[in-house]
C-alpha cells in the first residue's frame, strides 16, 4: 500500500514526518472521535509516534499502531461497563431531568478529560441526554432503564467480536485518507461489500452509508431506490435503530458499519424499519419509517419528461422539462447488440424528439439530485447538444492530459437550454453542467454542486483492496470540478448544508485548480446579460411564497446548527421544542397567508397535511417548494430567451477536439 500510494496516488504527497502527523490525528479521530474514550495522558503517551508513523509505514512495523487500539479497546470496556453500572445502581438519577445541566453537542475540539472522574461525570450526562431522548419518544421510565441496558449489553458484545483486521482496517484508512478522503483500504470482507454495491447485486435500501463518530450516517441516496423513493430519508440524517419487520429494534449506535449494513440489508420485498435522526437533529426523539428492500432497475433511473406552461404578458409559453436521476447505460445490452438497449443518451434523444411534437418553446434539464455515473454516456449526452467538440479533461498522476470530445456532428436539440442543479449533483452531472457553461450553450441555474472532480480504480492487494485516486476532471475551459464544485449562473436557495454535505466538507479532500483550456468555441456570449438575469430572478423568489418558504427554512436550519449544548432539563427541552415547532408553523403559515390559504393551529397539523398531500410516498410527487424552483428555471429560461442579442441559431461547430479513445 505505500508503495502504490506513492507511485499512483494523484497527488504524490512524500511519506515523512508532516504526513506522519497527519495519520496520527486521523487515527485518534477514527478512534475516539468525539473524545469519550481516551485520557488526556493517554493522548501524551501517544505522542512518541506522532513522527514516526512515516518510517513504522516504510518497514510495515505495526505494533505502536496496534498498541494504540489496544488501549482504546480497553478505555471503551471501562466506560462501557461504567454505564451498564450506573444504570444498575443510579437509575433514578439517570432519569431526573430537573436539574441544569448542559451537555456539548459536539466533542471534536473539546479537551481530553485529564481523570477519569472527569470522564465519569461526562458520561453520565451522556445516560441522561440518551435516558431524555427515550423520554420524548414517549418511552416509561422502566423502558428507558431497559433500552440502555440493551445498547450497552449489544456495544460490550461487539466489542468483544473485534478482530486484528479492524484495528488494521481502522489504521490503514487513516493512513490512506490523509492523501485524500476517497482513497480508502477494504479489507477482504468489506472489499467483497463495495464490489457488491457496485454490481447492485444484492438487495438493500439504496443508501451510502459511512461511520460519523458513533452514528451511521446517510450519505446519500442511490437515485430510484426504497429510500430515495420513499421522500422520508434524507442526507446528513443519521440511523439509530434497526427492525427486521414487525421485530423489535435493535440499537445500532457505536456498531461498526458493515454490522449495521449487514442487518439492513435483505431479500427483495422484505421490509426493514429504521429510526433515523434528521439531520441538525442531536437531541432526537428519532422518527421511525419503514422501507420494502429492492433492487434499483435500471428503467427506474430513467430520464423522464414532462411540459410546464407559463404566463407570461398574456401569451402562455410550453417549457419542456427533463429528470434526469443518474447517467446510466446498460452496457450489457449493448454488448449483446440489443438495438432497443437503455442509455442516458439515447432515453433523452427519444425523449427531445417527443418533446418537440409537444411543440415546447425551450428546455429544462433537471440535474438536481443526480448523483454521475457513466462518463462515456455523460460525454454523448453533451454532444446531443454541441457539434464536435472537447467535453472533459482528465489529467493523470504523471500530469498526462486526455481530452475526451464530441465526434458527432449531429445535434438533438437547438433552441433555448437551461440545466438546474443543486448540492447533490455530482461527478457526471457536473461535467455536463460545466460544458454547458462553458460553451455557453444554455444557462444554469440553482445550487453549488457537489465538487467531486476525482477519479478512483480499484487495485488487488495479497489482502483486499485499494481505492485509489489516480486522476482528475477538468472542464474545456481548464477549471477544476474539483471541491468548489460548479457555481450556477443564476442562484437558488438550498437546503443542503455545504458546511455538512459536498467535497469541501470532507477532512483532507484534494484542493481545486486549473490547467489549460482545450480548444473549443463559444456557442453563446451572454455573461454581459447575466447581471439582469440574476436581479429578475432574484425579485421573483421574494415574492414567490413557495421560495421564501425555502429562504425561511434555510434560516431556521442554520439557528439550529449554531447551537454548541443541548439542556437536560425536560421541561425547558420541552419548551425549546414548542417554540422550535412555533417557529416551523410560523414559517408554514407565511407561506399558506402569501397563498389565500387558512393557517393551520399547530405543527403536527403540518405534518398531518404533508402526509396526506403523499400517502403513499410516491417517488414522483413534488412539493410545492420543489416546483416553485423548476418554474423558476423556465421563467429564468424565458428571461434568456427575451433578452437582448439572444441569438435564434444552431450551435455552430466548435475547433476539433484530439481525437481520443471513448472510456
Amino acid at each position: 500500500m505505500t508503495r502504490q500510494l506513492s507511485v499512483l496516488h494523484y497527488n504524490k504527497t512524500p511519506l515523512n514526518d508532516q504526513l506522519s502527523e497527519a495519520v496520527w490525528k486521523r487515527y485518534l479521530a477514527a478512534m475516539d472521535g468525539q473524545r469519550v474514550y481516551f485520557l488526556a495522558s493517554d493522548i501524551q503517551r501517544f505522542e512518541v509516534n506522532k513522527l514516526r508513523f512515516d518510517d513504522q509505514l516504510k518497514t510495515g512495523q505495526l505494533i505502536p499502531a496496534f498498541s494504540m487500539f489496544n488501549v482504546l479497546q480497553n478505555r471503551m470496556y471501562e466506560r462501557l461497563t461504567f454505564a451498564q453500572n450506573e444504570l444498575e445502581k443510579n437509575s433514578k438519577g439517570i432519569l431526573d431531568f430537573s436539574g441544569n445541566a448542559l451537555i456539548e453537542n459536539d466533542r471534536k475540539e473539546s479537551a481530553w478529560a485529564t481523570s477519569r472522574a472527569e470522564l465519569d461525570q461526562l458520561w453520565r450526562l451522556r445516560l441522561k441526554a440518551a435516558a431524555l431522548s427515550l423520554k420524548l419518544s414517549g418511552k416509561n421510565g422502566d423502558e428507558i432503564i431497559s433500552t440502555l441496558k440493551r445498547r450497552y449489553k449489544s456495544q460490550l458484545t461487539a466489542l468483544g467480536q473485534t478482530k486484528p483486521e479492524d484495528a488494521f482496517q481502522t489504521f490503514m484508512n487513516a493512513f490512506t485518507e490523509t492523501y485524500d478522503p476517497h482513497t480508502q483500504y477494504f479489507s477482504p470482507r468489506n472489499s467483497e461489500n463495495f464490489n457488491i454495491n457496485m454490481s447492485l447485486q444484492l438487495e438493500g435500501i439504496g443508501a451510502v452509508l459511512q461511520t460519523e463518530d458513533e452514528y451511521t450516517k446517510v450519505v446519500r441516496l442511490v437515485p430510484a431506490g426504497p429510500a430515495d423513493r420513499s421522500r422520508q430519508i434524507k442526507p446528513g440524517d443519521r440511523i439509530v435503530g434497526v427492525a427486521e419487520g414487525d421485530k423489535d429494534f435493535t440499537e445500532v449506535i457505536g456498531w461498526r458499519i458493515d454490522e449495521v449494513v449487514e442487518l439492513i440489508r435483505g431479500a427483495k420485498g422484505t421490509t426493514v424499519r429504521l429510526q433515523v435522526l434528521p439531520s441538525g437533529s442531536d437531541s432526537g426523539p428519532a422518527k421511525e419509517i419503514s422501507l420494502v428492500r429492492a433492487a434499483v432497475a435500471l428503467e427506474d433511473q430513467a430520464a423522464s419528461k414532462k411540459v410546464i406552461e407559463l404566463k407570461r404578458n398574456g401569451q402562455t409559453w410550453r417549457i419542456g422539462v427533463i429528470k434526469l436521476p443518474a447517467f446510466y447505460a446498460d452496457f450489457q445490452g449493448m454488448q449483446a447488440g440489443d438495438p432497443n438497449y437503455r442509455s442516458t443518451t439515447r432515453d433523452v434523444h427519444r425523449l427531445i424528439g417527443e418533446l418537440k411534437q409537444e411543440r415546447i418553446q425551450g428546455l429544462v434539464l433537471d440535474l438536481r439530485n443526480n448523483g454521475g455515473g457513466s462518463l462515456s454516456e455523460v460525454n454523448d449526452l453533451i454532444g446531443e447538444f454541441i457539434s464536435t467538440g472537447p467535453t472533459v479533461q482528465v489529467r493523470d498522476a504523471r500530469g498526462r492530459i486526455e481530452t475526451l470530445g464530441d465526434g458527432n456532428p449531429d445535434i438533438a436539440y437547438t433552441g433555448p437550454l437551461a440545466v438546474v442543479i443543486n448540492r447533490l449533483s455530482a461527478s457526471a452531472a457536473e461535467i455536463f453542467a460545466g460544458a454547458i457553461q462553458d460553451y455557453g450553450r444554455g444557462i444554469v441555474v440553482g445550487g453549488t454542486s457537489f465538487g467531486k472532480g476525482t477519479v478512483q480504480s480499484m487495485r488487488d492487494l495479497g489482502h483486499g483492496q485499494l481505492k485509489i485516486t489516480e486522476a482528475k476532471f477538468y472542464r474545456i475551459s481548464g477549471a477544476s470540478t474539483q471541491n468548489k464544485g460548479v457555481e450556477p449562473d443564476v442562484f437558488f436557495p438550498d437546503l443542503f448544508d455545504d458546511k455538512e454535505i459536498g467535497e469541501s466538507a470532507l477532512e483532507g479532500a484534494l484542493p481545486w485548480d486549473t490547467i489549460r483550456a482545450a480548444r473549443y468555441q463559444r456557442i453563446d456570449q451572454f455573461a454581459s446579460r447575466l447581471p439582469g438575469l440574476r436581479q429578475a430572478s432574484r425579485t421573483r423568489q421574494q415574492k414567490s411564497p413557495d421560495i421564501r418558504y425555502l429562504v425561511d427554512q434555510q434560516k431556521l436550519l442554520a439557528d439550529i446548527k449554531e447551537q454548541k449544548t443541548t439542556t437536560l432539563n425536560e421541561k425547558a427541552r420541552l419548551a425549546e421544542k414548542q417554540a422550535l415547532d412555533g417557529k416551523r408553523l410560523g414559517i408554514e403559515n407565511r407561506r399558506r397567508q402569501a397563498k389565500g390559504q387558512d393557517p393551520l393551529d399547530t405543527w403536527k397539523d403540518v405534518e398531518d397535511l404533508a402526509e396526506k398531500q403523499n400517502p403513499d410516498h410516491d417517488p414522483n410527487f413534488e412539493r410545492p417548494e420543489e416546483l416553485a424552483l423548476l418554474n423558476e428555471a423556465g421563467e429564468v429560461l424565458l428571461d434568456l430567451m427575451q433578452s437582448p442579442n439572444t441569438a435564434r441559431r444552431k450551435a455552430p461547430a466548435s475547433a476539433p477536439a484530439r481525437p481520443v479513445a471513448d472510456r
